[in-house]
């Protein structure tokens, strides 16, 4: 099977959320996943507000990531998370 490039947008609750505390989180959970970050930069949204957008790598007999979006909304600061890209590894 083919590795999947899932990037994930987290937005926090407010422009004073521990981005930092987040990302560890984040990537406990998804290592509890089974899947790998590729990589994490924080996005500028407005008013100060910044979101983490976080590029993952999975299996593709993974299937859906309701659990692992479902995992990540239940982190302390977290307002939301949304899946924004997909894509399929080649090679």
């Amino acid at each position: 099977m083919a590795v999947v490039y899932l990037t994930l947008k987290i937005m926090p609750d407010s422009p004073e959320a521990d981005l930092t505390s987040i990302e560890k989180e984040c990537r406990s959970k998804i290592e509890s996943y089974g899947a790998r970050v590729h990589s994490v930069q924080k996005v500028p949204i407005a008013f100060g507000l910044v979101a983490l957008e976080i590029i993952i790598m999975a299996d593709e007999k993974k299937g859906s990531t309701e659990d692992l979006e479902a995992e990540l909304s239940k982190i302390s600061g977290v307002e939301s998370v949304q899946v924004t890209d997909v894509r399929r590894g080649i090679g």
